[in-house]
């Protein structure tokens, strides 16, 4: 069964999305978020199909919590890209 969580998305615009899918910086701190949230939380980071963005879901069980990791992981994203 599937639990509904809060949700934060972020668009975040990218010159390559490429670079942002190959980076190692990137998939770094996908992989400290994931872990920080553990079992309360799930992270989906994927590219647009029609726009140059990256679009950057987290749902934990506390939206300040997805919120402050989906700010952590668009700022390595915009960074990276």
């Amino acid at each position: 069964v599937m639990q509904r969580l809060p949700q934060v998305l972020v668009n975040v615009p990218v010159a390559d999305k490429a670079a942002v899918a190959s980076s190692s910086a990137v998939a770094a701190v996908v992989a400290d978020v994931e872990r920080e949230l553990g079992d309360n939380g799930r992270v989906l980071l994927r590219p647009s199909g029609t726009e140059q963005l990256i679009r950057v879901m987290v749902e934990a069980t506390d939206l300040t919590v997805a919120q402050a990791a989906a700010d952590r992981l668009a700022g390595v994203v915009a960074a990276n890209s």
